[in-house]
């Protein structure tokens, strides 16, 4: 019993942070940029939309930050 060490955090100088990356599933792209199912495809598939990004054999999401990126490109190119 008396082996065992107390808990210590681990330093900020030890361990880096990595990157957070949220996945967005296709429900809550639709809701995030307005655009239905069939236009989020043809978009991808024009080169006008962020990829998707493989989550298994049938599941497939979207990076939140790519997401992000084209809403605030669309809201510099309307003049907000």
């Amino acid at each position: 019993l008396n082996s065992l060490k107390p808990y210590e955090e681990p330093s900020m100088t030890q361990h880096s942070n990595p990157p957070v990356h949220a996945i967005l599933r296709l429900q809550a792209v639709k809701q995030r940029t307005g655009l239905s199912r069939s236009s989020i495809y043809l978009h991808m598939k024009d080169g006008t939309f962020p990829r998707q990004v493989a989550l298994g054999p049938r599941s497939v999401g979207w990076l939140e930050a790519d997401i992000n990126a084209w809403i605030d490109a669309k809201l510099r190119a309307s003049g907000r």
